[in-house]
């Protein structure tokens, strides 16, 4: 993994045949920028075939400095004094060095000396406002995003740090971007074969595009940068950048504040790499950049990476290991998104309820103290330090923000202690539903999976969230076809979806990845066509067990979160959301407003909550008929008083 951090640096400029000696200032102007304490952590490993070489521009005779150099030296003017083109590894590097403006911007000040001390200099954050009405200029950004919500919040992220850059213009197609990014996913082979399609295509659009502008295809001022982010941007770096050409820059997940370097360094004819881990990053100190700017909806990220280490699954290696934001960061990226007008909040994280901010914690306890797990459940990983838990995180908004809605996903079964599942069932705005992903239904094949816990264990949890939230939705992931599954094993799985009754499920054939667990011990031997009967079969079991949840809601009230017009009928109907997460439909009408009963009836919009009596389902949607607009908290004090009045008669 070393070669992997410390490539060298090419540092391909024109050879000079005259001496430097004639020209001291700049030449003692240099060894003073790299002998400063700031700078002694930087290294510079020269290939063998490579030179060292700087032109200066002035009337004094040239002297090679090495032979070999000279015979491969080019006649063409230089356009800068000084460049540094870094080898597209170079980013890897594990050294921490201070934040500031990079190494050609203090050269090309000729009027720093070299007794110039390097802390007297302008603040990085001074440099990058004073140059930001430059890099305005450079380009429109187009994007795509594939796979999870965590990809959308991670593009918004993007897009707020290329708005610091002067990047601020976002379009709605491609062929007119300057800067094209994917976000992307590489949980299974179908995501990452779209987005090899999408790079071709986008390859097109810089392969033709002088004859696509002369056309009228495209209107961008030069031809697109591609920048590919996300999960398979970690996996396949190298074969992502070697792919004839078609990427110019491949950032991971853990890298995203480095991507206005990387795009700068293309334009000096490099090709741009950062997939480095960290263990550190969680962007807690940007503001996303929000794609959907009218919806009345968002997403959170709360924490990153995951600790588990299921053998099916590869976000470990591309997400890197859990760390959490603190919570007054949460807080405050929530109270803006309630001033922008958001009514519903998810909050965000691969394994989002082992959710743990240590940020104000010094001291380290014994592994594993105090840290609840599920009864029943295990894990692998150890906690080291026990901070604020997601209950905590919970119980925070939940009484900050009591008009606004809050959901979570992804969570893992075995971080759900007690205290968490009583937040959820005494928290009005804490949404009674729970994403449980079992997997498989069988104990084998979860052992195989490593993922801690058995089927009894995970039936019993399901009892225990439904004793303590009786009216709480569940939903679920399935894998079928894992590595040697047999038709036994397959059929615990379809008891267990009947079993439980999902309102919601995720199901899927096994797509074997590069570089897990299973990956590394399994053989990937289930036959594909054996898969995909399986998921049929899995998918019919789901739909036979549904129905039941749907129809279970009807001749009750809901509080909906009115989300704008029903698509089926966007002149007469609405749409929105219930606790549970069930689609519901209801026709637009003017409607009694329950906290303003002095003013006349309106017709609710986007961000209202109204009151909806379930009429029938259709057993994927449900249809009501509304009542009156309410606010939260009004809903549930009424529904508490009913809960009394029928308890004393």
């Amino acid at each position: 993994m070393a070669s992997n951090f410390y490539s060298p640096i090419q540092l391909p400029l024109p050879v000079s045949q005259q001496t430097l000696s004639p020209a001291p200032s700049m030449a003692s102007s240099l060894s003073s920028i790299l002998n400063q304490p700031q700078c002694a952590l930087l290294r510079f490993r020269i290939q063998k075939r490579c030179c060292f070489s700087l032109r200066l521009l002035s009337s004094y005779p040239e002297t090679s400095l090495d032979p070999r150099c000279a015979r491969r030296s080019t006649t063409r003017q230089l356009k800068r004094s000084f460049s540094l083109n870094l080898s597209r590894n170079f980013s890897h590097s594990s050294l921490d060095l201070p934040d500031g403006p990079g190494l050609h911007h203090f050269i090309a000040q000729s009027s720093f000396t070299a007794s110039q001390p390097l802390a007297d200099l302008a603040p990085a954050s001074e440099v990058s406002s004073a140059t930001g009405s430059e890099v305005h200029s450079q380009g429109r950004i187009y994007q795509e995003t594939y796979g999870c919500q965590m990809n959308v919040n991670d593009m918004e992220i993007v897009l707020s740090i290329m708005k610091n850059a002067g990047y601020s213009e976002v379009i709605n197609v491609p062929e007119n971007a300057e800067v094209i990014f994917i976000n992307t996913c590489a949980i299974r082979d179908y995501a990452e074969h779209k987005v090899w399609q999408r790079l071709n295509y986008f390859w097109f659009l810089k392969r033709e595009w002088k004859k696509n502008v002369a056309t009228g295809r495209s209107q961008s001022k030069h031809p697109p940068k591609v920048v590919v982010l996300g999960c398979m941007a970690e996996r396949l770096k190298e074969k992502i950048l070697d792919a004839d050409k078609m990427v110019d820059v491949v950032c991971g997940p853990d890298a995203y504040r480095d991507l206005p370097r990387l795009l700068e360094e293309v334009d000096y004819g490099q090709k741009g790499i950062n997939t480095l881990l960290s263990l550190e990053e969680t962007y807690a100190d940007i503001s996303p950049v929000r794609i959907s700017k009218n919806s009345v909806t968002a997403f959170v990220s709360v924490m990153r990476g995951c600790n588990n280490m299921c053998s099916f699954c590869i976000v470990p290696f591309t997400r890197g290991r859990e760390r959490s934001r603190p919570v007054e960061s949460i807080v405050k990226e929530v109270a803006e998104l309630w001033k922008e007008g958001v009514k519903e909040v998810t909050l965000l994280g691969q394994n989002v309820n082992s959710y743990n901010d240590t940020s104000g914690m010094e001291k380290e306890v014994e592994p594993g103290a105090n840290w609840r797990l599920s009864e029943g459940f295990n894990s692998t990983c150890k906690v080291k330090k026990m901070g604020l838990r997601f209950a905590d995180l919970l119980d925070q908004l939940s009484l900050e923000f009591p008009e606004m809605r809050f959901r979570y996903t992804s969570p893992h079964p075995k971080d759900f202690p007690d205290e968490l599942l009583y937040i959820m069932r005494d928290r009005p705005n804490v949404c009674k539903y729970i994403h449980l992903p079992a997997q498989t239904g069988n104990d084998a094949v979860l052992e195989r999976m490593r993922r801690g816990y058995t089927r009894e264990a995970y039936l019993d949890l399901v009892q225990k969230i439904r004793q303590i939230i009786p009216d709480v939705g569940l939903s679920s992931d399935f894998i079928c076809g894992f590595c040697r599954e047999t038709e036994e094993e397959h059929a615990d799985t379809l008891t267990l979806m009947k079993a439980v009754g999902y309102d919601m499920a995720y199901m899927f054939a096994y797509s074997m990845r590069e570089r897990t667990h299973a990956h590394r011990n399994y053989v990937d031997d289930v036959p594909e066509e054996v898969k995909q009967r399986r998921l049929t079969e899995l998918i019919e079991a789901f739909r036979e067990s549904t129905g039941q949840c749907y129809d279970s809601q009807v001749g009750t009230v809901q509080l909906v979160l009115v989300e704008g017009p029903n698509k089926k009928a966007p002149d007469t109907e609405l749409v929105g959301k219930s606790d549970r997460g069930h689609r519901v439909a209801f026709v637009n009408r003017p409607l009694l407003d329950r906290d303003n009963v002095i003013s006349d009836k309106r017709n609710p919009v986007a961000g209202d909550y109204v009151e909806v009596q379930i009429l029938r389902s259709t057993r994927a949607s449900l249809f009501g008929e509304a009542l009156a607009v309410t606010k939260l908290s009004t809903f549930f004090y009424n529904v508490d008083k009913e809960a009394v009045a029928c308890a004393r008669s």
